[in-house]
């Protein structure tokens, strides 16, 4: 029986977790970072190309820091 990718990325996913030391890291946690960083470096909503169906769910990750602004504010 040939395991489907999908089996396969889960079990891939969950043997790296688990040698992280990292067992409630979700696969979704890597977008989030993923856009945050995105978001950080200045790119807009729209050009973090995040794959949510609504563009107000990847401002949920913007975590805006009083050091940045002032930096952008220059």
């Amino acid at each position: 029986m040939i395991p489907s990718l999908r089996s396969v990325v889960q079990y891939a996913w969950g043997h790296l977790r688990d040698r992280a030391g990292m067992p409630d890291f979700r696969f979704h946690d890597l977008r989030h970072e993923a856009v945050s960083r995105l978001l950080e470096r200045g790119l807009s909503v729209i050009e973090t190309i995040s794959g949510h169906k609504e563009l107000r769910m990847p401002q949920h990750y913007s975590h805006l820091r009083a050091v940045d602004l002032v930096d952008r504010l220059g």
